[in-house]
């Protein structure tokens, strides 16, 4: 958004100005963020905001109407449980043999937050007709309606993200808006980047076992992982189409989006790790990683 010179509101608990519990308790702020939207050419606010408290994002919506008048583009990005959802040995736990209060909290930072946010902050967005809304969330609605997804709180959680965008879009087509849902692919996060011991410069040193010592080394399908700015740019794509309506309640994710618009991945490529996962090892066959990147 910042590329596309777009003013840019940046919020969540990771702040430097305001002490707000994060469930992942990291370094990174989101007044770093809003500086890296300023840089590629936006204007990043950063707004310190807790998104289960209703009060907090009645204020931020209040902020915005007074500073801003509307909101022309939602990303309801909100998420934090990846350390509740565990790792892969953690996966396919039975819901009789998970903690119950992780598997709720689970449900609230996924499904809790997005339906507050949107209730104080829609009435921006439908001001004017042409905003756009876009759930963030894991698995396009085709691919979770016949796939388990680790557990039946995270299954639930994702499922119910994609079902948001469709039941809003319902209720916005009438005011001229737009909503979706948008899957990104293996995002590398800090978070992720970190798991193996690597940084977005020398993302690729994970693929190679000698390389990062004391860290694991990735999957050989890392290598159609996708930088932030990916998905980023998959927005930015829907909100510059005039006929975005065509997309409304609708699931995809970056590397269709790509397909349709034309853009990138920060180096050029088109990493398309969906259909990989369909086409590919999912019925356990053999292909060049480079067809689908």
């Amino acid at each position: 958004m910042g590329e596309a010179g777009a003013t840019v509101v940046c919020t969540g608990r990771s702040s430097s100005a305001r002490t707000i519990r994060s469930d992942y308790n990291r370094a990174e702020t989101i007044e770093e963020t809003a500086d890296l939207v300023t840089q590629l050419g936006g204007t990043g606010i950063a707004v310190a905001v807790d998104h289960l408290e209703p009060d907090q994002v009645k204020g931020l919506a209040e902020q915005i109407s007074n500073d801003h008048g509307r909101i022309d583009v939602l990303v309801n990005d909100i998420w934090g449980g990846e350390l509740l959802k565990g790792g892969p040995t953690e996966w396919n736990t039975p819901i009789w043999e998970h903690d119950l209060d992780s598997g709720l909290r689970i449900l609230r930072l996924a499904v809790d937050t997005h339906l507050i946010t949107s209730h104080r902050l829609l009435p921006l967005l439908v001001d004017e007709p042409g905003g756009l809304l876009v759930e963030v969330t894991d698995g396009t609605s085709d691919y979770n309606a016949s796939r388990y997804r680790i557990s039946v709180f995270y299954d639930l959680a994702k499922v119910a993200v994609n079902r948001l965008a469709f039941s809003q879009g319902h209720e916005l087509a009438p005011r001229g808006a737009t909503a979706v849902a948008i899957t990104p692919g293996w995002l590398r996060s800090e978070m992720m980047l970190d798991n193996f011991g690597v940084a977005e410069g020398n993302w690729r040193d994970a693929l190679d076992p000698t390389a990062v010592d004391n860290y694991p080394s990735a999957p050989a399908d890392f290598a159609l992982s996708e930088s932030p700015r990916y998905v980023g740019r998959a927005v930015v794509a829907l909100a510059s189409d005039p006929d975005r309506i065509r997309w409304n309640q609708k699931s995809v994710n970056p590397g269709q989006l790509a397909r349709e618009y034309g853009f990138t991945d920060l180096d050029g490529s088109q990493p398309d790790i969906w259909r990989f996962i369909e086409e590919i090892r999912e019925p356990e066959l053999d292909a060049n990683l480079d067809d689908y990147r």
